[in-house]
């Protein structure tokens, strides 16, 4: 399988790896995942990702994830996989397993754990640059790891022709727009991505090829037609369905621990997550029984299961003030520059 030309594009799904009882792999679940997401719609895959949850696994099983997600897959999407390790010298093995898997690319976050400068941020991504077999996305996502810098992102991209993207988890919509000014008149070709699902439709407008959206793992139908609404100028329906991505977003992503959240609502589209490796209190366990009930009503409202037994809570709705201001901010400013 080779690795196909152009910029990357689209929606990658940061898949939840499903585990049996015994918290191992379970790779039949998997690979029907696998083949579900392809069939909803996904332009490509991105395992071991954050909402995979890479590092709550060895190394030999990030190893084995990729490998069954490769297999499955079958050419059919491109694969971003997740290569980040916690040197340098495994990083670059990875990448080079990978590329003999197939794989369209890595994604490697920035250095974790320690924090780093911009000079050592510089100095991690272009040592793993010379030695990678295989194209590379900088991931950048602060709360976690070191940040990536604007200057970093265009020295990298002038410098090294392995790095060919950017994932940006931070939704901070002026920072993707000055890398997007500083490194596209210099790289054509560079892809830029975001991470964070609240502004996916406000970052197409301002250029993003696309997004590695944990939604899309979990309503592929709903994350793809935005993107397709979007580059299709239909704006009136994509922030429609940005507002109401909007609330599951925030049901899954802020009432439990990430990604458990994800991880019900999951099962909830009948693919069998089983428990995650992070050990829950019975308080969280309740907290999870309660969410799914909410995570449950939120899907039957776009006809993607039924209500639970109880039923659902009539005439909530969600507030969507937090998109509005940043959709209405974004196309005003470009009806100003004469671009919409």
């Amino acid at each position: 399988m080779s690795s196909p030309p152009g910029r990357l594009r689209g929606i990658f799904t940061p898949n939840i790896v499903p585990l049996d009882a015994d918290g191992e792999i379970n790779e039949a679940e998997t690979r029907r995942y696998v083949d579900w997401l392809i069939d909803h719609g996904v332009h490509g895959l991105y395992p071991n990702g954050s909402t995979g949850e890479f590092l709550r696994f060895t190394a030999e099983e990030r190893r084995r994830i990729i490998e069954i997600i490769a297999d499955q897959a079958r050419g059919r999407v491109p694969i971003l996989a997740g290569a980040a390790e916690a040197n340098v010298k495994e990083t670059i093995r990875a990448c080079e397993h990978y590329h003999r898997l197939g794989c369209r690319a890595v994604a490697i976050v920035s250095p974790f754990y320690y924090k780093l400068s911009p000079a050592g941020v510089y100095a991690y991504f272009k040592e793993i640059a010379d030695h990678s077999p295989i194209d590379i996305t900088l991931y950048n996502i602060p709360l976690f790891a070191s940040p990536i810098d604007v200057p970093t992102v265009q020295r990298l991209a002038e410098e090294c022709p392995r790095v060919v993207a950017i994932k940006d988890s931070s939704g901070d919509l002026p920072h993707m727009m000055r890398m997007i000014a500083a490194v596209r008149p210099l790289r054509p070709e560079f892809a830029f991505m975001t991470g964070w699902d609240p502004a996916l439709m406000p970052m197409i407008l301002i250029g993003c090829d696309g997004g590695t959206n944990a939604t899309s793992g979990v309503v592929p139908e709903i994350t793809r037609k935005l993107y397709d609404l979007t580059l299709a100028g239909r704006l009136d329906e994509a922030r429609d369905l940005q507002y109401r991505l909007l609330t599951l977003f925030d049901a899954m992503i802020y009432h439990s621990e990430f990604p458990e959240g994800f991880r019900a609502a999951l099962n909830l589209r009948g693919i069998n997550t089983g428990p995650g490796r992070q050990p829950q209190s019975p308080v969280q366990q309740q907290s999870l029984v309660k969410l799914r009930d909410q995570l449950q009503c939120l899907l039957a409202t776009e006809g993607f299961t039924d209500e639970p037994l109880g039923g659902c809570p009539v005439g909530e709705s969600m507030d969507p003030e937090q998109v509005a201001r940043i959709v209405q901010g974004v196309v005003g400013e470009l009806k100003r520059r004469g671009i919409a």
